[in-house]
């Protein structure tokens, strides 16, 4: 699979660049074997405001929405977010290490934010994703395996299954999995 895209210095060319301070350097001599996928709406169930990327760049005002006052000193970060219209926006760089996964774990190793990329889908878990973002996540998952050594695409839900629901049930894996990714549940 050909993903059309370059990389400099861990940023995609297929993706609007947005950069976020939520982050740090990969533990050194640590590679990216993982994707992480995860959903997001903020506020819930609502799409197409920005908000997102105001979390992920510390710009969230608290009075905007009562549920912004719960979440406005975060600071998080993904290092994609795939909007509902399929475009790519990019966090931060996948040589750097996202805040996305928190405590977590994948076959026996801890802290995936270390040897992980994390990838937001705008959504939720209860309806289906927009086929412009499996498109667009399609595209960008080839890029990734291209250029870095990616062993495994999971769930937030795989790695955090006390904690997280995300991506869904509605989240197509079967599609993954016919495309020839390396989906590991």
């Amino acid at each position: 699979m050909n993903s059309a895209f370059s990389w400099q210095q861990g940023r995609w060319s297929g993706a609007r660049q947005a950069c976020s301070p939520n982050f740090e350097a990969r533990p050194a001599g640590e590679k990216i074997s993982l994707v992480v996928l995860h959903n997001i709406s903020l506020p819930p169930f609502e799409y197409g405001n920005g908000t997102v990327e105001k979390l992920f760049t510390n710009r969230i005002e608290p009075d905007e929405h009562p549920f912004f006052s719960v979440i406005h000193t975060l600071r998080v970060s993904s290092h994609f977010l795939i909007t509902r219209e399929g475009e790519a926006v990019q966090f931060v760089s996948c040589d750097d290490m996202a805040y996305h996964a928190g405590v977590s774990s994948f076959q026996g190793r801890d802290k995936c934010n270390r040897f992980s990329v994390g990838i937001e889908l705008e959504g939720c878990d209860f309806e289906p994703f927009a086929e412009a973002q499996y498109q667009t996540l399609e595209r960008l998952l080839a890029a990734l395996q291209e250029h870095y050594p990616v062993e495994a695409v999971t769930g937030h839900q795989d790695i955090a299954p006390d904690r997280k629901t995300d991506p869904g049930h509605f989240f197509d894996w079967p599609r993954l999995i016919k495309a020839g990714f390396p989906v590991e549940r």
